[in-house]
Protein backbone atom coordinates (compact mmCIF):
# COMPACT_ATOMS: atom_id res chain seq x y z
CA UNK A 1 0.00 0.00 0.00
CA UNK A 2 1.42 3.40 -0.91
CA UNK A 3 1.44 5.93 1.92
CA UNK A 4 0.10 9.44 1.41
CA UNK A 5 2.87 11.83 0.32
CA UNK A 6 2.88 13.83 3.57
CA UNK A 7 3.07 10.70 5.71
CA UNK A 8 5.77 9.14 3.54
CA UNK A 9 7.78 12.32 3.67
CA UNK A 10 7.44 12.39 7.46
CA UNK A 11 8.71 8.79 7.72
CA UNK A 12 11.70 9.61 5.50
CA UNK A 13 12.60 12.58 7.66
CA UNK A 14 12.28 10.45 10.80
CA UNK A 15 14.62 7.80 9.37
CA UNK A 16 17.13 10.42 8.28
CA UNK A 17 17.10 12.00 11.70
CA UNK A 18 17.60 8.58 13.30
CA UNK A 19 20.63 7.93 11.13
CA UNK A 20 22.10 11.34 11.84
CA UNK A 21 21.51 10.86 15.56
CA UNK A 22 23.27 7.48 15.49
CA UNK A 23 26.24 9.00 13.68
CA UNK A 24 26.43 11.85 16.17
CA UNK A 25 26.44 9.42 19.11
CA UNK A 26 28.66 6.64 17.76
CA UNK A 27 31.26 8.59 15.73
CA UNK A 28 32.80 10.58 18.61
CA UNK A 29 33.24 7.33 20.53
CA UNK A 30 35.14 5.78 17.62
CA UNK A 31 37.27 8.79 16.69
CA UNK A 32 40.34 9.19 18.98
CA UNK A 33 40.81 12.55 20.60
CA UNK A 34 44.08 14.49 20.16
CA UNK A 35 45.01 13.50 23.71
CA UNK A 36 44.50 9.81 22.88
CA UNK A 37 46.66 10.13 19.78
CA UNK A 38 49.45 11.76 21.82
CA UNK A 39 49.21 9.07 24.47
CA UNK A 40 49.43 6.27 21.88
CA UNK A 41 52.42 7.95 20.21
CA UNK A 42 54.21 8.32 23.57
CA UNK A 43 53.57 4.67 24.44
CA UNK A 44 54.92 3.55 21.06
CA UNK A 45 58.04 5.72 21.50
CA UNK A 46 58.59 4.36 25.03
CA UNK A 47 58.26 0.78 23.78
CA UNK A 48 60.81 1.43 21.03
CA UNK A 49 63.21 3.02 23.54
CA UNK A 50 62.87 0.09 25.94
CA UNK A 51 63.50 -2.36 23.11
CA UNK A 52 66.61 -0.42 21.99
CA UNK A 53 68.04 -0.35 25.53
CA UNK A 54 67.38 -4.05 26.03
CA UNK A 55 69.02 -4.85 22.72
CA UNK A 56 72.10 -2.73 23.47
CA UNK A 57 72.51 -4.32 26.91
CA UNK A 58 72.02 -7.94 25.83
CA UNK A 59 75.61 -8.65 24.79
CA UNK A 60 77.35 -6.74 27.64
CA UNK A 61 75.23 -8.54 30.23
CA UNK A 62 75.92 -11.89 28.58
CA UNK A 63 79.65 -11.09 28.68
CA UNK A 64 79.35 -10.16 32.34
CA UNK A 65 77.56 -13.39 33.19
CA UNK A 66 80.25 -15.40 31.44
CA UNK A 67 82.97 -13.47 33.29
CA UNK A 68 81.37 -14.04 36.68
CA UNK A 69 80.71 -17.70 35.95
CA UNK A 70 84.38 -18.17 35.08
CA UNK A 71 85.47 -16.35 38.24
CA UNK A 72 83.13 -18.40 40.41
CA UNK A 73 84.32 -21.66 38.89
CA UNK A 74 87.96 -20.70 39.55
CA UNK A 75 87.08 -20.20 43.23
CA UNK A 76 84.95 -23.36 43.43
CA UNK A 77 81.79 -21.35 44.12
CA UNK A 78 78.37 -22.72 43.27
CA UNK A 79 76.26 -20.57 40.95
CA UNK A 80 72.49 -20.58 41.33
CA UNK A 81 70.39 -19.22 38.47
CA UNK A 82 67.21 -17.32 39.36
CA UNK A 83 64.11 -16.98 37.20
CA UNK A 84 65.43 -13.93 35.40
CA UNK A 85 68.85 -15.54 34.84
CA UNK A 86 70.57 -13.32 37.41
CA UNK A 87 73.28 -14.96 39.47
CA UNK A 88 72.40 -15.44 43.12
CA UNK A 89 75.83 -14.70 44.55
CA UNK A 90 76.41 -12.18 47.36
CA UNK A 91 77.67 -8.76 46.30
CA UNK A 92 80.47 -7.28 48.43
CA UNK A 93 80.19 -3.89 50.13
CA UNK A 94 78.62 -1.47 47.63
CA UNK A 95 80.52 1.64 46.61
CA UNK A 96 78.05 2.95 44.03
CA UNK A 97 74.38 2.12 43.26
CA UNK A 98 75.12 -1.15 41.46
CA UNK A 99 72.11 -3.21 40.45
CA UNK A 100 73.97 -6.46 39.85
CA UNK A 101 73.65 -9.25 42.39
CA UNK A 102 76.60 -11.00 40.80
CA UNK A 103 79.62 -12.09 42.79
CA UNK A 104 82.36 -9.85 41.47
CA UNK A 105 85.32 -9.40 43.77
CA UNK A 106 87.59 -6.34 43.54
CA UNK A 107 90.87 -6.82 41.72
CA UNK A 108 93.85 -7.51 44.02
CA UNK A 109 95.55 -4.32 45.19
CA UNK A 110 98.88 -5.11 43.55
CA UNK A 111 97.23 -6.00 40.25
CA UNK A 112 95.05 -2.90 40.03
CA UNK A 113 97.91 -0.62 41.08
CA UNK A 114 100.21 -2.00 38.38
CA UNK A 115 97.50 -1.75 35.71
CA UNK A 116 96.58 1.81 36.74
CA UNK A 117 100.21 2.94 36.70
CA UNK A 118 100.78 1.39 33.29
CA UNK A 119 97.62 2.89 31.77
CA UNK A 120 98.17 6.32 33.32
CA UNK A 121 101.71 6.49 31.94
CA UNK A 122 100.53 5.34 28.53
CA UNK A 123 97.64 7.84 28.36
CA UNK A 124 99.31 10.77 30.12
CA UNK A 125 96.94 10.88 33.10
CA UNK A 126 97.71 11.28 36.78
CA UNK A 127 97.76 7.70 38.18
CA UNK A 128 96.39 8.86 41.52
CA UNK A 129 93.40 10.41 39.75
CA UNK A 130 92.77 7.30 37.67
CA UNK A 131 93.04 5.14 40.79
CA UNK A 132 90.60 7.36 42.71
CA UNK A 133 88.03 7.41 39.91
CA UNK A 134 88.16 3.62 39.49
CA UNK A 135 87.72 3.20 43.24
CA UNK A 136 84.75 5.59 43.30
CA UNK A 137 83.13 4.14 40.19
CA UNK A 138 83.28 0.42 40.88
CA UNK A 139 85.39 -0.30 43.93
CA UNK A 140 87.82 -1.97 41.48
CA UNK A 141 85.18 -4.54 40.50
CA UNK A 142 85.68 -5.26 36.78
CA UNK A 143 82.19 -6.70 36.19
CA UNK A 144 80.20 -3.96 37.93
CA UNK A 145 76.89 -2.87 36.36
CA UNK A 146 75.07 0.27 37.48
CA UNK A 147 71.36 1.00 37.54
CA UNK A 148 71.85 3.33 34.57
CA UNK A 149 73.64 0.74 32.47
CA UNK A 150 77.25 1.81 33.07
CA UNK A 151 79.61 -1.14 32.84
CA UNK A 152 82.98 -2.27 34.10
CA UNK A 153 85.82 -0.94 36.18
CA UNK A 154 85.39 2.68 35.02
CA UNK A 155 81.60 2.41 34.61
CA UNK A 156 81.44 3.27 30.93
CA UNK A 157 78.12 3.96 29.24
CA UNK A 158 77.45 2.21 25.89
CA UNK A 159 78.05 5.38 23.86
CA UNK A 160 81.39 5.93 25.61
CA UNK A 161 82.38 2.34 24.91
CA UNK A 162 81.59 2.85 21.24
CA UNK A 163 83.43 6.18 21.06
CA UNK A 164 86.63 4.68 22.47
CA UNK A 165 86.29 1.38 20.59
CA UNK A 166 85.81 -0.76 23.69
CA UNK A 167 85.01 -4.31 22.63
CA UNK A 168 84.74 -5.77 26.13
CA UNK A 169 83.60 -3.31 28.84
CA UNK A 170 84.42 -5.87 31.52
CA UNK A 171 88.06 -6.12 30.51
CA UNK A 172 89.95 -4.03 33.12
CA UNK A 173 92.62 -2.88 30.68
CA UNK A 174 90.12 -1.66 28.06
CA UNK A 175 87.96 0.01 30.70
CA UNK A 176 90.89 1.84 32.30
CA UNK A 177 92.22 2.97 28.92
CA UNK A 178 88.85 4.35 27.78
CA UNK A 179 88.16 5.93 31.18
CA UNK A 180 91.56 7.63 31.26
CA UNK A 181 91.07 8.99 27.75
CA UNK A 182 87.66 10.35 28.72
CA UNK A 183 89.13 11.98 31.83
CA UNK A 184 91.91 13.54 29.76
CA UNK A 185 89.43 14.93 27.24
CA UNK A 186 87.30 16.41 30.02
CA UNK A 187 90.30 17.96 31.76
CA UNK A 188 91.30 19.59 28.46
CA UNK A 189 87.72 20.78 27.90
CA UNK A 190 87.55 22.44 31.32
CA UNK A 191 91.13 23.77 31.26
CA UNK A 192 92.38 21.51 34.05
CA UNK A 193 89.47 22.19 36.43
CA UNK A 194 89.28 18.81 38.16
CA UNK A 195 85.90 19.40 39.81
CA UNK A 196 84.25 20.20 36.49
CA UNK A 197 85.94 17.29 34.73
CA UNK A 198 84.77 14.88 37.41
CA UNK A 199 81.27 16.35 37.28
CA UNK A 200 81.18 15.79 33.53
CA UNK A 201 82.45 12.23 33.94
CA UNK A 202 79.54 11.54 36.26
CA UNK A 203 76.69 13.63 34.85
CA UNK A 204 77.82 14.47 31.32
CA UNK A 205 79.42 17.58 29.88
CA UNK A 206 76.06 18.93 28.75
CA UNK A 207 74.79 19.26 32.30
CA UNK A 208 78.03 20.85 33.47
CA UNK A 209 77.89 23.39 30.65
CA UNK A 210 74.23 24.10 31.34
CA UNK A 211 74.89 24.67 35.04
CA UNK A 212 78.12 26.56 34.29
CA UNK A 213 79.71 24.61 37.12
CA UNK A 214 79.02 21.50 39.18
CA UNK A 215 75.37 20.58 38.48
CA UNK A 216 72.96 20.80 41.41
CA UNK A 217 72.61 17.03 41.47
CA UNK A 218 73.22 15.31 44.80
CA UNK A 219 74.74 12.21 43.19
CA UNK A 220 77.21 14.28 41.15
CA UNK A 221 78.15 16.52 44.08
CA UNK A 222 78.77 13.47 46.28
CA UNK A 223 80.74 11.85 43.47
CA UNK A 224 83.08 14.83 43.10
CA UNK A 225 83.55 15.05 46.86
CA UNK A 226 84.25 11.33 47.06
CA UNK A 227 86.94 11.35 44.36
CA UNK A 228 88.62 14.47 45.74
CA UNK A 229 88.63 12.95 49.22
CA UNK A 230 90.29 9.81 47.88
CA UNK A 231 92.93 11.94 46.17
CA UNK A 232 93.75 13.66 49.45
CA UNK A 233 93.95 10.41 51.41
CA UNK A 234 97.44 8.92 51.94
Amino acid sequence: MQLPFALADECYVWKLCSVLFAIAVVLPAQTPSPQDAIRVAMEQAANLQRAAVANSMARPLADQHASVRKQAESQNLAIQETGDSAFALPWPTAVSPLISELGCDPMPKEQISALVDQTAKQEGVNPALLHAVAAQESGFRPCAVSAKGALGLMQLMPETQQHFHVTDPFDPGQSLTAGSRLLKQLLDRYHGDLSLALSAYNAGAGRVDQADGIPPIAETQNYVTGVLTRLQSP
